[in-house]
């Protein structure tokens, strides 16, 4: 699968290749390797940050014309990571893309092994044929970058850590939490003699308990592991994770990595595609691929996580999908009452075997 990471930046100021390849790594989140970039300028502002792994096949830069007009992008600059096989194929098609869509290319540059080389430039005084070596602790764009708050990690790899499983106690004392709840639910079943009112009243609390998370959240406080377990169970349904969808605002963003984090792995896509969508909206697209990466890992038939990744791809703006959000009431007459069907992904998972413990 293509996948690209597009993330609007705050400007930084770029004025010689060293410049760009200082700033590459905060403006994407980590070191690049094995990439292409693509960055948008307007009014000679950074609009929007795109990355790419190589090698892509032809034609996947196409998309990016759409985006370009979105954006009024009037100049781009290119960089490919890697050997010239690699990336002089992707960064010709990125600039014929530019030609064709009246964007002119500023630069053009490929990094491999602390030298770079310019495809814009060819006199050998200031971009001579065996590359230039350069070092990016010479330039002030780290300390800029910096006092901006963007981070640069190791990799994509150190990226991806950031929402890996817990482990240890902490996944252990989750694990107990998670398997109270599947046995409070499941006595819930057992008791029921009306399974539709079961559910309206299961649903009813789910909803609830999505609020007064949210609320929670946002006064700073953190989910026991009884509550998220629950809360993991909840998000099965989907009236209750669409709730969450249709209150969504960037800064849940931490709320739903931490369930990423800690819910055991069966109960994990609603909340990691819930964290996509809240990075997607605060323009992080490299978390939110990362996060739909994950929930796709564990169940490549979900659909919320198939139809943000779709949207990741074309590069589309989260407002596509945000101006056709309904509201909880629109919901509501929508869906109608909640009957015991509604309850039927949750009893799929209930089913589904304990994992075994890990060790220590």
């Amino acid at each position: 699968m293509t996948t690209a990471d597009t993330t609007p930046q705050p400007c930084l100021t770029l004025t010689s290749p060293l410049d760009i390849l200082a700033a590459v790594p905060y403006l994407v989140g980590f070191h690049p390797s094995q990439s292409l970039i693509i960055i948008g300028l307007a009014g000679g502002q950074a609009k929007v940050v795109t990355r790419w792994s190589l090698p892509i096949p032809p034609g996947t830069l196409a998309s990016l014309t759409p985006l370009f007009v979105r954006e009024a992008i009037t100049e781009m600059v290119v960089v490919g990571y890697g050997p010239g096989e690699a990336v002089t194929p992707a960064v010709d098609e990125a600039r014929l893309l530019g030609g064709n869509s009246g964007v002119r290319v500023g630069e053009a540059l490929r990094a491999h092994e602390g030298r770079y080389w310019s495809y814009v430039c060819d006199l050998p005084a200031c971009c001579p044929p065996q590359g230039t070596p350069y070092d990016l602790s010479t330039s002030r764009i780290a300390a800029e970058a910096t006092v901006r708050g963007l981070v640069a990690l190791p990799d994509r790899e150190a990226l991806e850590r950031t929402i890996a499983p817990v482990t240890g106690p902490v996944r252990m004392a989750m694990r107990r939490a998670t398997s109270e709840a599947i046995a409070d639910v499941r006595a819930g079943l057992t008791r029921a003699t009306d399974p539709d009112a079961f559910a309206r009243q299961f649903i009813a609390e789910g909803l609830a308990r999505v609020r007064s998370v949210l609320s929670v959240h946002a006064t700073g406080g953190r989910l026991t592991d009884a509550e998220a377990a629950r809360l993991g169970l909840d998000l099965t349904i989907t009236r209750v994770r669409d709730e969450a969808w249709t209150l969504m605002h960037e800064s849940h963003a931490c709320l739903w990595k931490d369930l990423t984090r800690r819910l055991e792995p069966r109960f994990i896509p609603p909340a990691a595609s819930l964290l996509a969508m809240s990075a997607w909206h605060a323009g992080n697209n490299v978390q939110a691929t990362i996060a739909l990466e994950r929930a796709l890992t564990i169940d490549p038939g979900y659909s919320m996580a198939n139809l943000l990744m779709h949207a990741l791809q074309q590069l589309l703006s989260p407002a596509v999908l945000g101006e056709r959000m309904p509201t909880p009431a629109e919901l509501d007459a929508a869906m109608g009452q909640p009957h015991a069907a509604w309850l039927s992904p949750l009893a799929n998972l209930l089913d589904e075997d304990e994992p075994p413990s890990p060790p220590g």
